[in-house]
């Protein structure tokens, strides 16, 4: 990446969540460094920043190639295994391939669609606010679901993860609404994770430790031959190879 794209990352529009915070952090940088001390003012300023670097939203290009599942945000992988979908979402109780995403406050929040299709199913559930890279974050913490149908027919799920320091999941769309690879569907505030369940029989191509991009970053092939479902609890290191 050249340092102009580097700086046009860092320089991106922030996303409407953020404006709030940003608004507060100027409001203390004036008038605190006017009429409290500059020490305030500097506060003020220093998280004005923050803000503008946590919730830049650049644009992203999926890769042009159908039948690809691409990364549902920023950040690092942190577990590759077999995972029963969250039970809200009614995808029944087979495993299939969960890869779970990690985001530090140093990641772009905004979370992205994997692929084309039509949310069926959004479901919020309050939690604790564990450490998002912990696997039992995703049964434990607060979250807000997402089922879709694909173009083929197939159904897979995006589940956003409030973490340690997360507390606001926000969600833009509604059950119905229709999805584009890398169309943006909500952000996480400050830290969390993203999970992907992957259609029954889809493998990833993704390891643990592999940085994503969000709405660029391949995760699957749907095309690939599919392989027999795979039992919850069963090391990827030996089913697949991943991990």
């Amino acid at each position: 990446m050249s340092l102009i794209q580097s700086v046009k990352m860092v320089l991106a529009p922030p996303h409407p969540a953020g404006k709030p915070f940003i608004y507060v952090g100027l409001g203390v940088a004036v008038l605190g460094g006017l009429f409290v001390s500059q020490w305030v003012g500097w506060i003020g300023l220093i998280f004005t920043a923050f803000c503008l670097y946590f919730f830049r939203d650049p644009e992203r290009v999926p890769p042009p190639r159908p039948g690809l599942m691409i990364a549902p945000a920023d950040g690092t992988v942190v577990s590759v295994m077999p995972a029963v979908p969250p039970p809200d979402l009614n995808l029944g109780d087979t495993p299939r391939w969960r890869v779970a995403i990690f985001l530090s406050v140093l990641n772009v929040h905004v979370n992205r669609s994997p692929a084309d299709g039509v949310v069926t199913r959004v479901a919020y559930r309050p939690g604790k606010f564990l450490n998002a890279s912990l696997d039992k974050a995703s049964d434990d913490n607060e979250r807000n679901a997402l089922a879709m149908r694909l173009e083929d027919g197939r159904e897979i799920a995006v589940v956003q993860i409030a973490g340690l320091i997360a507390r606001r999941i926000l969600c833009d769309v509604r059950e119905g609404s229709r999805l584009h690879a890398g169309d943006r569907f909500g952000i996480i505030r400050f830290g969390s994770r993203t999970d992907l369940y992957l259609p029954v029989g889809v493998q990833p191509l993704v390891a643990v430790g592999q940085t994503m991009t969000g709405g660029e970053t391949v995760i699957a092939d749907l095309r690939l031959p599919v392989a027999a479902p795979v039992a919850a609890g069963v090391d990827p290191d030996v089913t697949s190879g991943v991990g």
